[in-house]
């Protein structure tokens, strides 16, 4: 690992300057580390005020499982732009595909969502990727996510 590729801790801010996400859709709070090119690792706290809980379920609040894999998802949009910088501002990153979704365990309120993504492939405008969220040590959710830049 290069420390030139190391871009470390990014805060909501500069994550709200990558991608086009805004509430009440961002997925995610913050990004713990990042490579370019190979990895990266998102954090989102989930709390009893999210929207969804009110009827997902009422008094058994779980957070759904696409909205999972939409923060996987982010998290990978912010990878790839960082990976990409010429596309920042440019251009979209959409998903392209998700293969091998599970899901593991119940999120929560009160959970902290770590969200670990690995790049697999990168090739013209796609991205393939290795996703996993977690809770605690435990995993949650897991697939593969491929997206494209349009």
């Amino acid at each position: 690992m290069t420390e030139a590729n190391n871009l470390g801790r990014l805060d909501i801010k500069t994550i709200l300057d990558l991608i086009p996400h805004r509430y009440p859709f961002i997925m995610v709070d913050r990004i713990l580390s990042v490579e370019q090119g190979k990895d990266i690792v998102g954090l989102k706290n989930v709390s009893m005020g999210e929207p969804y809980f009110q009827g997902h379920f009422p008094g058994q609040p779980v957070m759904p499982g696409v909205l999972i894999l939409e923060g996987l998802a982010q998290v990978g949009c912010v990878l790839s732009y960082l990976s990409s910088p010429e596309t920042i501002g440019r251009r979209l990153a959409f998903f392209a595909g998700i293969d091998h979704a599970r899901f593991r365990r119940p999120v929560v309120p009160g959970d902290q969502l770590i969200y670990k993504l690995t790049m697999v492939k990168e090739k013209r405008a796609i991205s393939i990727m290795d996703a996993k969220a977690y809770v605690d040590d435990a995993l949650a959710a897991e697939a593969r996510l491929m997206a494209s830049f349009a």
